[in-house]
């Protein structure tokens, strides 16, 4: 896997065995290109920003992983849908 879509984040972090150190996850991912919505980053270097040393599961690496994202990575700041 050389690149994955914020929206599919899932499907890679499910491929990893956990529980897994933060560094050898960093370390599995990196190289894997990230699409966000205003660019793209490295994987594995956006894990190396995590607070976490340990991930129990995909969804606890995911939930980190979505602390470390740009703001803008998911679309326009301060966006809300529904208003209107």
């Amino acid at each position: 896997m050389d690149e994955v879509k914020l929206s599919r984040i899932d499907d890679a972090l499910e491929e990893l065995s956990y529980p897994i150190d933060a560094d050898a996850a960093a370390s599995e991912l990196a190289g894997v290109t990230l699409l966000l919505a205003d660019g793209e980053r490295d994987l594995g270097e956006l894990l190396e920003r995590a607070n976490a040393e340990r991930f129990e599961s995909a969804d606890d690496l995911e939930t980190e992983l979505h602390n470390v994202l740009p703001r803008e990575a998911v679309g326009e700041p301060y966006q809300s849908e529904g208003e209107g």
